[in-house]
């Protein structure tokens, strides 16, 4: 076979509605080296390794022959709809673009069942710039092999990169940097990853304006925290700051009622004194929990 059809079967056999030029630099990549694909010897490579020239030109053939397109699923040009899973979600392909993202916020509280609002915007939770750019050296290092990154990056083909999209289809994306990864689940089957149930809770205190507002926020404490309670406080405990085990011991135990060993440890997360808000989007209010040192400012 050549290698034009080499590089379609290889993309078939990837399963992603989306893939990115770094993901097709690996595939043509593998490809020079191998020389075959699915036991077939690939006719007419003479270079020993793929360089950039060799991979514009397959990926301009392979846009003429409708393999990849640029332009429709997502606003970069960077990122190509392929012809695996046509159906695929907007979340899909985020996880797709994006290997250190993750569904979260509104999103994810969609997903777990938590909310029955339709979110409009698709919120994603990545690491910063600084620590993506960590996470994806480590990657191309795995990908790649140690001993071939050298020749690759020499070679001139894609690197990994954070790239840039705000739309998915007709689907507005927020990005928000966390520098928490690993707070997901990945489903199984999909390359769709999730925040779990209790970085979803967590995530509704630290920023409830990207999850509905405050009063949503709080309606969902009130009707689905006492089914998951160790799961919230084992969340909090681990990886929440001492302002959210604050808010959330506030919330869960003097609004709520409920009780639990973690809420007498988290009282020594008090700060007196001070000007914490319960909704950190809102001003402070004088109204006040004495036993959380509180401001409640919201209503009811």
């Amino acid at each position: 076979m050549f290698l034009q059809k080499a590089m379609t079967l290889a993309i078939a056999d990837q399963m992603k509605p989306v893939m990115n030029r770094y993901d097709l630099g690996c595939l043509i990549d593998q490809l020079y080296r191998d020389k075959a694909y699915r036991g077939e010897t690939i006719e007419r490579l003479q270079k020993k390794n793929a360089d950039i020239s060799s991979f514009d030109t397959t990926m301009t053939n392979l846009e003429d022959a409708g393999v990849l397109e640029t332009g429709k699923l997502v606003d970069n040009v960077n990122v190509y709809r392929t012809l695996s899973r046509e159906h695929a979600s907007e979340a899909d392909i985020a996880c797709c673009i994006d290997p250190f993202a993750y569904v979260s916020h509104l999103s994810a509280m969609e997903w777990h069942g938590l909310t029955d609002r339709l979110p409009k915007i698709l919120f994603l939770s990545s690491p910063p710039p600084a620590e993506w750019a960590r996470h994806a050296k480590n990657r191309m290092r795995r990908d790649i092999g140690e001993d071939r990154l050298v020749d690759y990056l020499q070679a001139g083909l894609p690197t990994l990169k954070r790239y840039r999209f705000t739309r998915i289809r007709r689907t507005t994306v927020h990005r928000h940097a966390s520098a928490h990864l690993g707070a997901y689940i990945t489903v199984k089957g999909t390359p769709l990853r999730v925040a779990t149930l209790g970085r979803t809770f967590l995530d509704m205190l630290r920023a409830p304006d990207l999850c509905g507002g405050i009063y949503h926020v709080l309606d969902i404490f009130e009707n689905r925290a006492a089914d998951n309670l160790d799961l919230i406080v084992a969340e909090f405990d681990t990886h929440g700051r001492k302002i959210d085990r604050v808010r959330a011991g506030y919330i869960l135990e003097e609004r709520l009622g409920l009780s639990h060993p973690a809420f007498d440890r988290w009282l020594t997360d008090v700060q007196r004194g001070g000007s914490r808000r319960l909704d950190p989007t809102a001003d402070y209010a004088p109204r006040y929990s004495e036993r959380w040192c509180l401001s409640i400012n919201v209503e009811g």
